[in-house]
């Protein structure tokens, strides 16, 4: 496998760093929007917050961010990637000038509303465009970039607010709000005038001469644009139609569907962005009480979540994205469930005790193994397994399960630590092991394939690992290597042999 050159990077590496960007807008409203709400002059301007308030509060952006991710894949199907992207970062910063201005609670839920409309927007998009300019050998590592910087982005609003949390004024909170929106802008404009459209978007619109021209810009072999060409023969219509929304719902793309939209939505289901929004109240829980305290333990985990995903993205073609996923979720699911236990049996204290320590160390365990693990492979798995007429629509649905599901441990987490210290971490735990499970026996490997290969595999018999795959004149095993039994498949369907459904 030839390797990336990240001294000297071609065409298509620029672009999928420089696409990235916005997983770092992402990462920097996650790190901040905790630590804000617990200032002394957030507080001073909008009241103390009860426990659902604030839950509100954090949350909001989340439901606006759901339902626009929905349509994201769609605007990105009609418009092109890059105007769906820049039209989401527009509205995000619009609506991170709203946050920065706010002046009641109101006014500050409405920019989080507004702001989560453009977010979903533009990430639903992100690694769509990375998946479709990408050749299949570095197309997992080059997709987890979104994932890296969207964990610089945490690290970096937790240390904004860290630096800005002694301000003895209402810029300690405003101004991380304001940094965001000024990225944003900068993003969109970036988006506009920097970056080739996707190739493979303006082949499915029957633009072949515009895509030969950026195919060579980005500096793919002619050799992986053929079967491009040869397996997106037939072009799409030039406008998305009720049709093509409803295209991820139909027979043949139902399992790439609900498998894309499991996995996303168990992703938030194992708790990490409860973690990450509120890492001071966890922290403070487990004897950190100052601010400072609890702001910069915070930072350091999101450092430490860093460090973990540099190796995790750079390393993420030679990780098999299932044998990742299995490890990760059962180390995440005994991190919760250690914890869990912990305070069920009244073991921690917040002002003594060994068993405080080792809650502390967990949280950046569980933290450090999500990055390096689900939080890498996932979003480029349900990326790869969709097909190219279904693969916007598909990914942005599944990141709308995403969004859902984040709300609601956004929105329940303060609740659940006010209500009881211990249960948060079983449900957490029983996500993942759930997951786990799940993987086991509907998650075929895609690393190393092309996009048009795991298509095919999956628009034929496929049925769960160890299963058997039939066909007229023998039998292809999902275990065997899955290049040959895309082969294998095709050459069935070639001969008229292949058995239908």
């Amino acid at each position: 496998m030839k390797s990336i050159s990240w001294f000297h990077p071609p065409k298509y590496v620029q672009a999928s760093i420089l696409i990235s960007v916005g997983g770092a807008l992402f990462g920097l409203d996650t790190g901040t929007i905790g630590p804000l709400t617990t200032m002394a002059q957030f507080e001073k301007t909008f009241g103390h917050l009860s426990s659902t308030v604030h839950g509100l509060t954090v949350s909001m952006i989340l439901i606006p961010a759901a339902i626009s991710s929905f349509f994201g894949g769609h605007l990105a199907n009609s418009v092109g990637r890059l105007k769906g992207i820049a039209i989401g970062a527009a509205i995000f910063g619009v609506g991170g000038g709203i946050e920065a201005a706010s002046i009641n609670l109101g006014m500050l839920l409405a920019g989080r509303a507004i702001k989560g409309i453009g977010e979903g927007l533009f990430l639903s998009t992100l690694v769509v465009y990375i998946t479709e300019i990408s050749p299949p050998q570095s197309r997992g590592t080059l997709a987890s970039i979104p994932q890296f910087l969207t964990t610089v982005g945490v690290c970096g609003g937790y240390f904004i607010c860290y630096g800005t949390v002694n301000i003895p004024s209402s810029a300690s909170w405003r101004i991380p709000f304001a940094f965001q929106a000024g990225i944003a802008y900068v993003f969109m404009i970036s988006t506009l005038l920097c970056l080739p459209e996707s190739p493979r978007w303006l082949t499915a619109r029957g633009r072949h001469e515009e895509a030969l021209i950026i195919w060579d810009k980005l500096g793919i072999e002619s050799t992986e644009r053929e079967k491009i060409e040869e397996r997106q023969g037939n072009t799409l219509p030039s406008q998305v139609q009720m049709k093509d929304i409803l295209a991820v719902f139909s027979k043949s793309a139902r399992r790439q569907t609900g498998l894309g939209v499991f996995l996303m939505g168990a992703q938030q289901a194992s708790g990490i962005d409860g973690v990450l929004y509120y890492a001071p109240l966890l922290f403070a829980s487990a004897g950190l009480s100052s601010s400072t305290a609890s702001f910069l333990a915070s930072g350091i985990s999101a450092l430490l979540i860093l460090l973990v995903t540099i190796p995790a993205f750079l390393l993420a073609d030679r990780w098999g994205r299932s044998t990742s996923t299995i490890f990760g979720g059962l180390v995440q699911a005994g991190c919760m469930f250690i914890m869990g236990a912990l305070y069920a049996s009244g073991s921690v204290h917040s002002d003594r005790g060994f068993a405080r320590w080792v809650v502390v160390v967990l949280i950046y365990v569980f933290a450090m193994v999500f990055s390096g693990t689900w939080g890498v492979c996932f979003r480029v798995y349900v990326s790869e397994i969709q097909s190219p007429e279904t693969r916007a629509g598909a990914s942005s649905l599944a990141l709308s399960a995403n969004w859902v599901v984040n709300w609601i441990i956004a929105f329940t987490t303060p609740i659940f630590l006010a209500n009881s210290s211990f249960g948060v971490y079983f449900l957490f735990g029983s996500a993942a092991l759930l997951t786990v499970i799940v993987c086991i026996f509907w998650m075929p490997e895609t690393r190393g394939r092309s996009l048009e290969d795991i298509d095919a595999e999956f628009s034929g018999r496929y049925k769960t690992r160890g299963e058997e795959i039939e066909r007229g004149n023998g039998i292809v095993l999902v275990d065997m290597p899955s290049e040959r039994v895309a082969s294998e498949n095709r050459s069935a369907r070639e001969k008229g042999e292949w058995m239908s459904g």
